[in-house]
């Protein structure tokens, strides 16, 4: 994969300092945070199937706990 080189301009100075100091926070350079957040706005999680979402759900009570009377 090629290196790609970014550059971002007119940046404001308070977010200029709120970056430098989150990389401070997470020892790492301003570059590294940069990078990070970049990723991390970007990179899409795996998605979950339908049924992964629906075996991860509690068991919060039998059929009969939700039924519901009409009339």
């Amino acid at each position: 994969m090629m290196a790609t080189s970014l550059v971002v301009r007119n940046v404001e100075p308070a977010v200029a300092q709120a970056l430098k100091e989150a990389a401070a926070r997470h020892g790492r350079s301003a570059e590294a945070e940069h990078r990070e957040i970049l990723r991390a706005a970007l990179v899409r999680p795996v998605r979950r199937t339908f049924k992964d979402v629906l075996a991860s759900m509690p068991d919060v009570g039998a059929d009969e706990d939700f039924n519901c009377r009409q009339g």
